[in-house]
């Protein structure tokens, strides 16, 4: 997409069939379940395929373009443990968290003690000890 504003757009087609909203503990717990990236972006574009040619022609045809042949990048988050049970850290609760670093994934860090995302805390200024 040639701007911010056309991304958009094209998110508000896509959110049609694809759910925004992600089951953060599920995914904590195990490894994600492997899925053909390529079959599951063929779908999404047939079903958008209207959709997203009305946008280039309201919106200019180099608007937005189609990649195609784009390779699949595949991203293995180092765990070597996960959780049974999730447990949340606050550290407006909790400034000071001790535990064993067992893994990350996405925007978690997962520790022996808890999971902590990182996201919610963009504007702090942290500091780890390592022992």
């Amino acid at each position: 997409v040639s701007s911010r504003l056309h991304s958009g757009l094209v998110e508000v087609v896509f959110k049609n069939h694809v759910a925004d909203k992600t089951h953060w503990q599920a995914m904590l717990k195990g490894p994600a379940q492997p899925r053909d990236l390529e079959e599951a972006r063929c779908q999404l574009m047939e079903a958008c395929a209207d959709d997203i040619e009305q946008l280039r022609q309201q919106q200019g045809l180099q608007a937005i373009t189609v990649l195609e042949g784009e390779p699949q990048t595949c991203i293995s988050y180092p765990v070597l443990e996960y959780p049974v049970k999730v447990k949340s850290v606050n550290l407006d609760k909790t400034p000071g968290v001790r535990g064993t670093l067992m893994g990350i994934k996405g925007q978690y860090l997962i520790f022996d003690t808890g999971v902590i995302n990182m996201r919610k805390y963009g504007g702090y200024q942290l500091s780890l000890t390592l022992n």
